[in-house]
């Protein structure tokens, strides 16, 4: 499997450099020159690591990992010639899982990311994890990867794709939706599972050919 890292470093050579090793390991490395950058990147992707230098333009290293951390567990190494035990001990803090001290050897580096990637997928158990047709549901996080893309859903819309998932190549009818997704105790239209199914057909874009409508039964997610 291809692991995604982020690799936020300012100095252009030695991103250009850790980029290259990473690629060469058949890793998907993708390169953020500040903060700013490296959040939007997070925003848009799903990483299985990041890579994050301190000393960075914009947003520091710190200020980073802390909005990082408020968003997932993704395992972070920070990429720092600090040696300070002071900013040793914030980082762990703000939820840093390991220190790499400049200069550092690559292979050490990578061996590090993979051996914190392999610890951070192992503390998913068998079941917390569906997956089907490029759809991803971590069950505890409740969250939601279309094609490696993290993607925000509703309440609603998040039980309706578990419940198509857990559920999937069966026909579910709007009743049993709403039962599942709403509660016993519900009294609108059911028409509202396809307002909802609607908005999460959008949100899921090119993934959301998966979900069928079937004509007078209700939907069917095909895997």
């Amino acid at each position: 499997m291809n692991n995604r890292i982020l690799i936020v470093e300012d100095e252009a050579r030695l991103r250009e450099v850790l980029c290259d090793y990473f690629r060469s390991k058949g890793e998907l490395p993708f390169a953020a020159g500040d903060g700013r950058q490296a959040l939007a990147l997070a925003g848009d992707l799903a990483f299985d690591a990041v890579l994050l230098d301190i000393m960075i333009p914009g947003l520091d290293g710190f200020s980073v990992c802390r909005a990082l951390r408020r968003e997932n567990d993704v395992p972070i190494i920070f990429l720092t010639a600090l040696s300070d035990e002071e900013d040793k001990l914030l980082g762990y803090e703000l939820g840093a899982d390991d220190y790499v001290t400049k200069p550092f050897t690559l292979s050490v580096l990578y061996a590090k990311t993979m051996a914190l990637i392999k610890r951070s997928r192992g503390t998913m158990r068998a079941g917390d994890r569906l997956e089907v047709a490029g759809i991803t549901l971590e069950l505890p996080a409740q969250k939601v990867y279309a094609g490696g893309r993290q993607i925000a859903l509703t309440p609603k819309e998040y039980a309706l794709l578990r419940c198509l998932m857990q559920n999937k190549n069966m026909v579910m009818s709007r009743e049993q939706l709403l039962v599942k997704c709403w509660g016993y105790d519900y009294e609108g239209e059911s028409r509202a599972v396809d307002t909802h199914i609607k908005r999460l057909r959008e949100k899921l874009g090119g993934y959301a050919a998966c979900i069928k409508t079937v004509i007078k039964a209700g939907y069917r997610l095909e895997g």
